[in-house]
């Protein structure tokens, strides 16, 4: 089997930019929020077990071309090193969570206590602290380790693909398991009701269906054209469709949640911080621990990457689950969204700039 596909040294006009189309996505689905609410309501409700059907095409289109690359004899190789493996799950579970608590209580329950509103009246009727509430969404964004926008990120700085699929699989099985209990614990309550359709349907459509499409259309492909025809022909028709998918995806989900966004502006700010400082220390801790493990380049970017970033979407849904879309909790984990991109993709350079540090 051909080996897994590099990409050239230099970034693509998209990818260079990226950041700028990113800031601009935003503001604009921000904008059409605005001005037509009702369309953004519309697109809202077409939707399975709380998986937003619009936004689930998108994702499949930003999956896909990652999919189809993938050499799956690099997942075998993968299944035979599980260091970077098990990196991921101790980051994950055992560090992430408790730090997202520690931080997010620090930064929201002390440092900006005064600047935040009162109370708010909570799904369910109970009134709450705001500043709780926002640790609560925090808390959520935190035990919700990524499973699909990091086969990006992990693409984009030249990971082992391979390995980020295997990782990605792990934690998805994982979360199924420690999603709930966890989640109840952190934050306090006897029984914490987990969207378990939700988590399935999202593993499906982000990972499942472009995993086993970009398998069989890869293996059609350089079967009927030959391996240089994917390669020079078909991967460069696909290569801005992944970046094209991921900024429509943005456009759609800040058009869905951007309304939050306007009515509080000086609260996300305050939000932001606390899970700007989690991002950076996860990959901070991950890295560095990739590097004492001598684990080499292509394995640590991935394995840093995967535990910082989060299942946003899966955060959002269990937070209007349990509290409601307006509460602070939900408007917390859409904060986790605002900073996911523009953050990640400072870390994705950030990898590529210490590319050589590693083996």
């Amino acid at each position: 089997m051909p080996r897994v596909i590099q990409e050239e040294k230099n970034l693509s006009f998209f990818e260079k930019y990226l950041t700028v189309w990113v800031v601009g996505c935003i503001a604009l689905g921000v904008l059409l929020g605005k001005l037509f609410p009702q369309v953004a309501v519309s697109l809202d409700k077409i939707s399975i077990y709380q998986v937003s059907i619009p936004i689930a095409i998108c994702l499949f289109f930003m999956m896909y071309p990652i999919m189809v690359k993938i050499d799956f004899a690099e997942i075998i190789k993968a299944g035979k090193t599980p260091k970077p493996v098990l990196l991921t799950l101790f980051i994950n579970w055992c560090i992430k969570p408790f730090t997202m608590l520690a931080i997010s209580s620090l930064f929201l329950g002390v440092f900006f206590k005064g600047l935040l509103p009162g109370f708010e009246i909570i799904k369910g009727g109970a009134r709450v602290e705001l500043y709780r509430s926002y640790i609560s969404g925090c808390i959520l964004l935190g035990i919700a380790p990524c499973t699909a926008m990091v086969l990006v990120w992990g693409h984009l700085s030249k990971g082992n693909d391979g390995h980020t699929l295997v990782m990605v699989a792990i934690n998805s099985l994982t979360m199924l398991f420690l999603y709930a209990p966890l989640g109840g614990w952190l934050l306090g309550i006897n029984k914490m009701p987990i969207p378990w359709q939700t988590i399935v349907l999202s593993v499906v459509i982000y990972v499942g269906l472009p995993l086993i499409l970009g398998y069989y259309s890869r293996k059609l492909v350089i079967a009927k054209k030959g391996f240089k025809w994917f390669e020079d022909k078909f991967l460069h028709y696909l290569t801005p469709v992944s970046i094209g998918a991921l900024l429509v995806t943005l456009v759609l989900l800040f058009s869905l949640k951007g309304e939050l966004i306007i009515k509080r502006p000086q609260v996300i700010f305050l939000i932001a911080v606390p899970l700007f400082i989690q991002t950076c220390l996860i990959f901070a801790l991950a890295y560095i621990a990739a590097k004492w493990l001598k684990l080499p380049y292509r394995d640590a970017a991935p394995s840093a990457l995967i535990g910082a970033s989060n299942h946003f979407e899966v955060a959002i849904a269990t937070s209007a689950m349990l509290f409601g879309l307006s509460s602070g909790a939900s408007l917390a984990t859409v904060v986790g969204v605002l900073i996911e991109v523009p953050v990640m993709l400072m870390l994705v350079r950030i990898c590529l700039k210490t590319k050589h540090l590693f083996r």
